[in-house]
């Protein structure tokens, strides 16, 4: 790619993020001394981010994400509030890939053999019910099935798909997700973020500074990774 066609490309790119308002953090007493670096300044006492400088940020996470694509690897798509799940679910679900889009289950990396048993016991439930299994039961202990297949699935569904620990993870908000972000860590898997103001970047390998408390901003960052895993998939490019 020629210099002037990146140039146009980032270019591009700052408008299009403009528009869908992810240059604005929070308040600045709020921000986190990591995310200084890419604030270009405060209007009205709200941080204002450096688009420039994530754009940088955005091509170094699609990059990475355009090599575990060519790889055919695994992203946990984590992102449980509610400016966020909508968009990490469609766009996980695009790609065949497990997500979080509710509360976080403590354990479900760093003790992923328990996670996958009560995956297991989920499936078994649903196959059980969906061949009849369940007619021998009475119909309180039906009922009591029932809870508890609701249970796990509230849990558990988005990650069902999931037969072995992630490649990666991308985190809407890794303040709030500090759970799957220390799970990660713990487990030495990389984590791309989307991260707002207030958010701690030291701990993520690929974070993107951007406003991660809007629809708009949150549904341009998860189109524009899940393009890029689309455009490098193994399988499409055979």
């Amino acid at each position: 790619m020629s210099t002037a066609t990146h140039s146009s490309n980032s270019t591009q790119a700052i408008e299009a993020m403009f528009a869908a308002g992810a240059h604005f953090g929070l308040g600045r007493s709020r921000r986190h001394p990591s995310v200084a670096p890419f604030i270009f300044g405060t209007k009205n006492k709200t941080d204002i981010f450096d688009l420039e400088k994530t754009a940088v940020m955005l091509d170094a996470a699609k990059a990475f994400v355009a090599a575990l694509a060519k790889e055919g690897k695994i992203i946990l798509f984590v992102g449980g509030k509610k400016e966020a799940s909508a968009a990490v679910k469609t766009g996980a679900q695009s790609l065949n890939m497990p997500y979080v889009d509710g509360r976080w289950i403590g354990g479900t990396v760093t003790n992923f053999t328990q996670t996958r048993k009560r995956i297991e016991r989920y499936e078994k439930l649903i196959a059980d019910k969906e061949s009849g299994e369940l007619a021998k039961y009475t119909k309180r202990e039906r009922m009591l099935i029932d809870k508890e297949i609701a249970a796990l699935e509230k849990m558990f569904l988005g990650i069902v798909p999931m037969k072995k620990l992630p490649d990666a993870m991308f985190v809407i908000d890794p303040r709030r997700e500090k759970n799957a972000i220390a799970e990660a860590v713990h487990g030495k898997i990389p984590v791309i973020a989307l991260a707002g103001s207030d958010c701690d970047m030291r701990s993520v390998a690929y974070p993107i500074a951007g406003n991660d408390a809007s629809k708009g901003s949150i549904q341009y960052f998860v189109d524009d990774m899940v393009k890029s895993y689309k455009d490098n998939r193994a399988s499409e490019n055979a």
